[in-house]
């Protein structure tokens, strides 16, 4: 694949992740900030390569990265992926099972944290409550 190819997949699947719902700036912007080079060659390995694999969907992919999110306490990364999560057609009851399921792993403050910042990005997307 060349370069120009995963440029285009990191533009595409970034849009689909994205593109739509709550408005706040990625963290690429930062990463630009400081480096626009380096920025770039994040972006195209984590949107263009790794979130373009075909191994999980989409959806499951999301799933996985808000669970790791919350289990860490990464609140403005996980609303970033909460948000992906809906906008590549995660079903909103499973993913809130997968925040309740953090209590087992992660504790409950973990679990409250997350189904906060899940509710402030469905209140955002007109979204809340979930039916």
């Amino acid at each position: 694949m060349t370069t120009e190819d995963t440029r285009r997949k990191t533009k595409e699947k970034a849009k689909k992740l994205f593109g739509k719902g709550i408005k706040m700036d990625p963290p690429y912007l930062t990463w630009k900030a400081f480096d626009r080079d380096l920025a770039n060659d994040f972006s195209m390995f984590i949107t263009g390569n790794l979130y373009s694999r075909t191994v999980l969907t989409p959806p499951e992919r999301q799933m996985a990265a808000c669970a790791m999110l919350a289990a860490l306490g990464a609140k403005d990364e996980l609303k970033l992926h909460v948000n992906a999560a809906l906008n590549v057609g995660c079903d909103p009851k499973k993913l809130t099972e997968v925040f309740f399921q953090l209590a087992t792993y992660a504790g409950m403050p973990s679990v409250n944290e997350a189904l906060q910042v899940y509710r402030n990005v469905l209140e955002e997307r007109g979204e809340w409550p979930i039916k």
